[in-house]
């Protein structure tokens, strides 16, 4: 069937015509999808199959795994991570990452999350222990006993947890805890990492599955590099929960999406954690955590610093050291981005070594500055406490917000009152489930809609579950 320009589908509830641009592009066995961010997108049939073909090994693996003991599942994580401590093993997963480091630097892509050094290694290492060492027993959430009987609440696996990320090797450390609560994943990674994605299945993925006995659908990566291949996976009715982590537009257009077709999805695209600062007289203390909130640009990197006025001239003197110390670190400089109610308290034309300052406009205080190595941060001056929570809760991404404050009062109305799940006096930099709770992320649960609903907002392997009730009768006279 070859469509038509002027073939109609329904956007929106409206009927709309296809235009020649998707008739032109559209070949049988093809899918169409309507999204309100992107309008009509092509899926080719073949990432149609492709996806199909991986879906259904997960899907068996899903149900092989429902027999599978504890002893093979710690087995599998011991296995994996004693393969990344293995030089040999490493040396070839290093070799694909170089390649991916340098072709990605080559097309002017960041590298910061990219590059598999020491550090991510031991950090993938330790997270593959925490989950070997985790308790993979089936859970009783809860046990009710009446007259005559008792129900009783367990866990359950959801089943097939799809993730589509960025360049981030260490994700698949993180991510195969799916299987402490029983679920399958399968991996769809973007260019920038995928020959390091590639030697990571093979050299230890892949090899552990079948020394632990576990079927090899249990993991898998999705041979494909294609963004279309992203949206059949997102849209195959067998997914039972999809995960988005990337750039805030890809992260909303695969939502958009996964929700078409009715899958529960986690989204992780935007971030920015925002720091109030009010009444504080230790300085050392606030410059600290500043600084230590810069060391690196990820979601919970420090964005925007938000002064209360009675306080503001030396501490935003205070700050501004911070951030350039934070830049100096990384002998990089720094860029300042400062709405003009700075200017009463702090001269931006005074010169400070490695420091650059933008004016913004305060219905600008919403973005994200995606840096590579020059730390970038919003200041602003309000009026008073009241004033520096209402912009955050209109103008931030509802992430993290930190209140640096000697007045304990200021600190509790902003806990109460922010629309933040994730809350601190200090560094913004411990959001993060490996580092706070000891459980590895797959990250962090559906911040993008604001609040979260009834689970932590750490998405961690151990998270992803259904409630199954179980009754248990011993008087058969009971009724209702």
């Amino acid at each position: 069937m070859q469509l038509q320009p002027t073939d109609k589908i329904i956007i929106n509830g409206e009927l709309s015509e296809i235009g020649a641009a998707i008739a032109n592009q559209y070949q049988k066995g093809d899918a169409i999808v309507a999204t309100n961010s992107s309008g009509l997108l092509v899926i080719p049939g073949s990432e149609i199959r492709l996806v199909e073909d991986c879906v259904n090994k997960a899907h068996y693996a899903f149900e092989q795994l429902a027999h599978a003991d504890s002893v093979a599942i710690r087995k599998f994580f011991a296995l994996f991570a004693s393969r990344l401590e293995d030089d040999q093993v490493f040396e070839l997963i290093k070799r694909a990452n170089d390649l991916d480091v340098e072709s990605a630097a080559q097309r002017g892509r960041s590298t910061t999350r990219l590059q598999l050094d020491q550090s991510m290694r031991k950090s993938m290492i330790d997270a593959l222990h925490i989950w070997r060492d985790f308790d993979l027993e089936d859970s009783i959430d809860a046990s009710i006993e009446h007259h005559g009987w008792k129900v009783e609440a367990h866990r359950a696996p959801l089943g097939i947890v799809a993730f589509v990320f960025e360049g981030r090797p260490n994700v698949f450390a993180d991510a195969t805890g799916v299987l402490t609560s029983g679920n399958v994943c399968i991996f769809r990674i973007g260019s920038d990492a995928y020959e390091t994605a590639e030697a990571i299945m093979k050299n230890a993925v892949l090899p552990s599955l079948v020394e632990a006995g576990l079927p090899i659908g249990c993991v898998t990566l999705l041979p494909s590099k294609s963004h279309s291949s992203a949206w059949a996976l997102f849209s195959h009715p067998k997914i039972d929960l999809a995960v988005a982590r990337g750039s805030g537009s890809s992260v909303s257009l695969l939502g958009e999406i996964a929700q078409q077709q009715g899958t529960p999805v986690s989204l992780h695209g935007t971030g920015g954690a925002w720091m109030i600062i009010s009444q504080t007289s230790t300085h050392d203390y606030l410059r600290n955590v500043i600084t230590n909130s810069l060391d690196r640009k990820v979601c919970n990197t420090l964005n925007t610093i938000v002064f209360v006025k009675e306080y503001a001239k030396s501490n935003i003197a205070h700050a501004v050291t911070a951030i350039s110390d934070a830049a100096k670190a990384r002998s990089a400089r720094c860029v300042i981005h400062f709405h003009e109610s700075i200017t009463e308290f702090f001269d931006v034309e005074s010169l400070i070594p490695n420091t650059e300052f933008r004016p913004i406009a305060i219905d600008d205080l919403y973005k994200e500055w995606e840096w590579e190595n020059e730390p970038e941060v919003s200041l602003i001056c309000v009026d008073n406490i009241s004033e520096a929570l209402g912009l955050f809760n209109s103008q931030s991404p509802f992430f993290v917000l930190s209140v640096v404050s000697d007045n304990a009062d200021d600190v509790e109305y902003c806990w109460r009152n922010s629309n933040a799940p994730f809350f601190c006096n200090g560094f913004t930099r411990w959001v993060d489930g490996q580092y706070a709770l000891l459980k590895p992320e797959l990250g962090l649960s559906n911040w993008q809609q604001g609040r979260t609903l009834a689970r932590g907002g750490i998405l961690s392997g151990d998270s992803m579950y259904t409630v199954r009730y179980r009754a248990t009768q011993v008087d058969s006279s009971i009724k209702r």
